[in-house]
């Protein structure tokens, strides 16, 4: 909503404005009138909508045409006086008066205008019946008052108007021609409907529209109050209301009853509280609010966060079978105004044997989203009504930042649940491959990910001494000459090397001598294909001998060509040493430590899905 209001009074000498003003400052009609009122500033604490006005006059004799373009271009609102008893001054209002202001006005920054008709107590008739075709030819007039200077009659009511014509505008809502809701007002009150409906039933239940009275208005509805409301709708709309709940289209009539009403500041208080600006779009303030993240620090949703995105996936969730089928997912992002998972998402996290993204793989893509792009997780949540459900001052409130990394390593030990692991290794060297078994594919299966498909990311959660945490594996892109801060900054290093390609090792070698060696980053190197024949590796060291010399641990077997779904205990394992990184590597080849780390991993990952099931059989 605008900061402050500009009213500017124009019209044909002599029909009142500058009365009109000093009338209503001093409440009384002055015995004395000048030529032109100076500017005046009415505080927002003594005006019906909490807004610093400012009224400003305009002489013919005192300015000239430039400074009354000016003050146009200036102008929030222009009211247009005539006077009622002057047939003169209101044909003016057509021929000269709105010409010259359209004139001034880019098309689509025109300012709403009020026609004013002074004078009232010198005639026993209203001017409306002229008025009203004037009205109805020109879209810009918001309304008409008629009103006396001399003894006050409809003073503050001029000028209240004037003000909600600007904080309250009617064109961006309404077509009067049409008699309906304008189609960028019914999309932004259906997003509003859409996140106020909680359980995504398409009716709004009493709890739910209390809520939503609640959240626009801080007070709830009376039950008659409630049933009142409805009884209006049935009367306007025979499927308004359905199972004694207002229908999407029963919630698009009240609101165009508001407006007809003149009460379309009911409908820009909603869309207000739901993050809309004055042209009907969410506000950079609603969709970014500000966060500050430190250098070494990450970004991660916190445990309310999670309840939201869990309610939210439970809404959609219409099958109860615990994944997002292509339809429950497009359902999901209707209140978004596109769509934001593209098909590179399903490669990206967990899905189901018919590809579907299951629920621990909806919770890794959010938090993978927070942890890449934090403005991009702040903006989707936006759309999800996060702020508004949790009635917090913003969705930052949804993100924790976490501490400097160097104070974790000071302290050797952290409360960050997000580590990011990046994957290097030479061109057909099996890296796609390592991030897509940790998704619990095998070969077979990561042979059929289309290339415009592919993605470059894999998140899913993995389980150390019993705690969960995201493992985010990224494959780097093999140009070596071109390897950026983003590239080198994680918490775990994987080098993959082909074990039955001679020339494969050499990459690895080279990434580990120029950008790790002497960093405190944990290195670990994985020799994939481990299923083919190992052949001897074209460089000075074999893999054994370079992982020994730089106190590395032994490269470590992998495959995913199998029948079954790849073992995962080589991404406990990287997980470990993201969270551990100040471990000597005496203790990391330590098998008794694997067991452990091993073993809860299995348990906790078993009991993680048996309680979700648990929870959803209770619903």
């Amino acid at each position: 909503m605008r900061k402050d209001v500009r009213i500017l009074l124009v019209g044909e000498p002599k029909v009142g404005k500058t009365s009109l003003i000093m009338s209503l400052v001093s409440e009384e009609f002055p015995d004395e009138v000048p030529l032109r009122a100076e500017e005046i500033t009415i505080p927002a604490d003594v005006t019906p909508e909490r807004v610093p006005t400012h009224i400003v006059d305009y002489s013919e004799a005192e300015q000239s045409d430039e400074q009354l373009y000016q003050e146009i271009s200036k102008a929030n609102v222009i009211c247009i006086v005539y006077s009622v008893n002057n047939k003169k001054s209101i044909e003016k209002v057509t021929s000269h008066w709105i010409p010259l202001i359209n004139d001034r006005m880019d098309k689509d920054s025109r300012v709403p205008l009020i026609l004013v008709g002074n004078k009232s107590d010198l005639v026993e008739h209203s001017s409306m019946e002229t008025i009203l075709p004037i009205m109805n030819q020109y879209q810009d007039i918001e309304t008409c008052v008629e009103c006396s200077a001399k003894n006050l009659k409809n003073i503050s009511e001029l000028f209240y108007y004037a003000q909600k014509a600007v904080l309250h505008p009617t064109g961006p809502l309404y077509c009067p021609e049409e008699k309906e809701l304008k189609t960028s007002c019914i999309k932004a009150l259906t997003r509003i409907f859409k996140v106020s409906d909680l359980d995504n039933d398409g009716i709004l239940n009493d709890n739910e529209l209390n809520f939503f009275q609640r959240t626009c208005f801080n007070t709830p509805l009376a039950p008659q109050a409630l049933e009142d409301v409805k009884n209006v709708v049935r009367r306007n709309m025979a499927d308004g209301v359905k199972d004694n709940g207002l229908s999407l289209k029963g919630f698009l009539f009240l609101h165009t009853l508001f407006i007809q009403r003149g009460r379309h500041e009911t409908t820009w208080t909603v869309l207000r509280r739901f993050g809309y600006d004055d042209d009907l779009e969410l506000t950079q303030e609603y969709l970014f609010p500000m966060i500050k993240i430190p250098p070494d620090c990450t970004t991660e949703l916190n445990h309310n966060a999670y309840l939201f995105l869990q309610s939210v996936f439970d809404k959609h969730d219409k099958d109860r079978d615990c994944a997002l089928s292509p339809e429950e997912v497009k359902d999901l992002f209707k209140v978004f105004p596109y769509m934001p998972w593209g098909p590179d998402v399903n490669n990206t996290v967990c899905t189901n044997d018919q590809g579907w993204i299951t629920y621990q793989g909806y919770l890794s893509q959010w938090t993978l989203t927070t942890y890449l792009d934090v403005q991009r997780s702040l903006e989707y949540l936006g759309y999800l009504g996060y702020s508004i459900i949790y009635e917090q001052e913003s969705q930052a409130a949804a993100i924790t930042v976490t501490r400097n990394k160097r104070i974790d390593l000071q302290k050797k030990q952290t409360q960050r649940s997000v580590f990011r692991c990046n994957v290097f290794g030479a061109r057909g060297s099996g890296k796609s491959g390592f991030l897509q078994a940790f998704l619990g594919r095998n070969l077979q299966r990561h042979r059929r990910v289309k290339e415009e498909h592919k993605s470059f990311y894999a998140i899913s959660t993995t389980y150390v001494y019993g705690q969960e945490k995201y493992l985010l594996l990224h494959e780097v892109m093999p140009d070596f000459d071109f390897l950026s801060e983003a590239d080198l900054a994680c918490d775990v290093v994987c080098l993959v090397y082909d074990v039955s390609n001679p020339r494969s090792f050499e990459y690895c070698a080279k990434v580990y001598k120029q950008y790790f060696i002497d960093s405190r980053t944990p290195c670990v190197v994985i020799a994939a294909k481990s299923d083919l024949h190992e052949v001897r590796q074209h460089y000075s060291l074999s893999p054994h001998e370079f992982c020994r010399k730089h106190k590395l641990h032994p490269p470590q077997p992998f495959t995913c060509n199998m029948t079954d779904a790849p073992n995962k205990e080589i991404y406990t394992r990287l997980t470990t040493m993201a969270m551990y990184p100040h471990m000597a590597q005496a203790d990391l080849k330590n098998s008794t430590f694997w067991l452990r780390a091993s073993v809860g991993a299995t348990v906790f990952a078993v009991l993680g899905f048996a309680m979700y099931r648990a929870l959803l059989k209770q619903r």
